[in-house]
């Protein structure tokens, strides 16, 4: 083969390696998943975690190599024994750095409308959560940090159309 020829032509398993390095080199971002849970009414659900003082949708932290979706339906799974089939994509909200953390992505997919008996028979698993609740979207500016407010109600205003916001900080640039 000739010296002209692209490396990962002359060599793959170099060019992999060379990738590899470049790979670890990258930055890398903290990505969240959470659920938009609603009963019949249009109620949300959410969550008290007991390690900061702002309820929060259902959902975390992505663990490696963990797709968003994967990772919304798994800690849904931990925090309240529900298994539910993860919906469609609502919000992609870009956070910028804050406090001790660096920037993050931070996703809201669609868990659909649960039946009252599901939602009667919903209940705290995980240590981390204190409580649970329905709550109306008019009480959730008392209820959610602003930033999170607003990313829920980007993924409200989402729900009745067929495409995903974006957002920066909790603000729709779409």
């Amino acid at each position: 083969m000739s010296s002209d020829a692209p490396l990962y032509e002359r060599d793959p398993k170099a060019w992999n390696a060379y990738l590899a390095e470049g790979n670890a080199r990258q930055p890398r971002k903290r990505v969240g998943a959470d659920v938009l849970i609603r009963d019949e009414h249009g109620h949300v659900l959410l969550v008290d975690p007991v390690y900061k003082p702002d309820w929060d949708l259902p959902g975390g932290m992505a663990e490696a190599n963990e797709a968003p979706a994967a990772a919304a339906r798994r800690e849904l799974k931990e925090e309240l024994g529900l298994d539910l089939e993860i919906g469609r994509l609502l919000v992609v909200d870009w956070v910028p750095p804050h406090g001790p953390w660096d920037d993050s992505l931070m996703f809201i997919f669609d868990g659909g409308i649960l039946e009252h008996q599901q939602l009667a028979q919903l209940h705290v698993v995980d240590p981390e959560l204190a409580d649970l609740r329905l709550a109306d979207p008019a009480e959730m500016p008392q209820l959610l940090r602003p930033y999170v407010c607003r990313r829920v109600r980007a993924a409200l205003h989402a729900l009745p159309t067929e495409l995903a916001m974006y957002c920066h900080n909790g603000y729709p640039l779409t």
